[in-house]
């Protein structure tokens, strides 16, 4: 069964989209650079928020299943534009920091490679380069 998100246009390039299923809502308005505001999530924002929220939630359920302490672990993903041939992301430079040394290095090569499988990562263009990176914090 499909997830239907309904958007809304109400004029100054502010968008409200909502979520069926909960009723959630967030607004997007364009950066500054493309007529907006920049006083939301872009769209392209959006992209990259949930590139990284993927990238944290399939940690989370692999952690889970194991027995891992996970709590702390943060995402940075860096969101660069291009502009030919036409506007579009480029790049989503993924850093994903984890404040777990304790994590055996077996464990830590299965966590990298459950993150590169997230269903964004996997959705993306292959025109974006979309590395991820992991800093195993002490």
């Amino acid at each position: 069964m499909g997830v239907e998100i309904t958007a809304v246009y109400e004029g100054q390039l502010r968008v409200v989209a909502t979520h069926g299923p909960s009723k959630a809502q967030l607004e997007t308005d364009p950066p500054l650079d493309n007529g907006g505001q920049g006083k939301a999530f872009s769209p392209t924002d959006l992209v990259a928020t949930a590139l990284g929220s993927c990238v944290l939630t399939i940690l989370g359920l692999l952690a889970e299943r194991h027995q891992l302490e996970l709590e702390g672990t943060r995402v940075q993903v860096t969101k660069e534009m291009v502009t030919k041939p036409v506007r579009r992301i480029g790049s989503l430079r993924t850093v994903v920091h984890v404040p777990a040394a304790a994590v055996s290095a077996e464990m830590r090569t299965r966590l990298e490679t459950a993150a590169r499988t997230c269903p964004v990562h996997k959705s993306l263009h292959p025109d974006i380069d979309a590395p991820i990176e992991f800093v195993w914090e002490n």
